[in-house]
This record gives structure tokens, sequence and C-alpha cells, in this order.
């Protein structure tokens, strides 16, 4: 069964929701540009924001839960420059569907995901599972070095590694400099 992954879901999992954005769901077609040309595709992030902002990401980590097999983290990505916040994430992830050396790189919370799954060769595919209109709370306006609280865009996907559903993501992109 493929995982159906919400901004709800995703968030229960830390107990400090106080980041919480109100997101309103909209059609991929319905975002303006640059952010359907940042959201609107079935790539890594990581990949889209480095060749978008021109420099590498940095991974910073707010929080981490894991259970078992389960491990899930919300994050920060950072231009690697400038330390500019550009994408709060969270991701819920099965690690019993990665090797031993993947699991160590992800747990170990120095690379970001996108990465680690690129430079170990896991055979990845990337769904979309839906996009939303972000409305920033004041703690997300702080993490992300904001104080005008501007709408900005993000979406929720499923990674699955060798053909089986072991990622849920929700992704929210800073707003984008006009």
């Amino acid at each position: 069964m493929i995982p159906t992954p919400t901004v709800e879901s995703l968030y229960a999992l830390f107990p400090d929701q106080s980041d919480r954005p109100v997101c309103t769901p909209i059609r991929g077609d319905e975002m303006p540009e640059p952010y359907r040309s940042l959201l609107v595709h079935t790539h890594h992030m990581t990949v889209t924001v480095e060749r978008f902002y021109g420099d590498a990401v940095d991974v910073r980590v707010l929080e981490v839960a894991r259970s078992g097999d389960e491990y899930a983290r919300k994050i920060l990505l950072t231009l690697h420059g400038s330390g500019e916040v550009v994408q709060l994430g969270i991701v819920q992830i099965d690690l019993s569907q990665l090797s031993d050396v993947v699991r160590a790189q992800i747990v170990e919370q120095k690379t970001p995901l996108g990465r680690v799954l690129i430079q170990n060769n896991v055979l990845r595919h990337i769904q979309p599972a839906g996009y939303f209109r972000v409305e920033p709370s004041a703690e997300l306006d702080r993490l992300f070095g904001r104080s005008d609280r501007q709408p900005t865009y993000g979406r929720l996907g499923v990674i699955f590694t060798d053909g089986k559903p072991a990622i849920e993501v929700l992704e929210i992109l800073a707003a984008v400099p006009s």
C-alpha cells in the first residue's frame, strides 16, 4: 500500500508544532513561478534548490524521532556559502528499506537526504502527493530568518527506493526573493 502523507501526519511526529504554518491545498498548475519550477517535478529538492540558488546546500537537523526502523526528522536546508535558510523539511523514513551504509549516513545527520540517496546510487522515484500555499507562522518565519510572514509554497511526496515506498516527505520553501 502506498502511504499518503499529509501536513498533519508529518507535523504530528514532533510535539512542538509552533512552526506549523497554515497550508491550503492547490494544484501544481496553480502555483506561480518560480515555485512551480522548484516544486512541481519528480526530482530531489536538494538538487533542484542547489541548481536554483547556484550553491550547495547543507542540512541543519532541528528534531529527530526514532522508533525501531522508523526514523523521522525536521530539518532546514541552508545555502553552503551564506547559511541562508531555503527550505524546511519533515521526513519519515522506513530505514528497513535501505542498506546499512545509507541508514548510517542518514542517522549521522550530516548530509541532506537527497544527496545521501544520490551518492549511494539508490534506485529511487519521487511521487508528489500534493501541493499547497503556505501562510508561515511567526516561528516558521523566524526559522527562515524573516519577519514579514510572506506566503510561500510547499509539497508532499513519497520517495520510493528500489520500487518500494520508503520515505514520506513535506517540503516548504522559504519565500523566494522577487
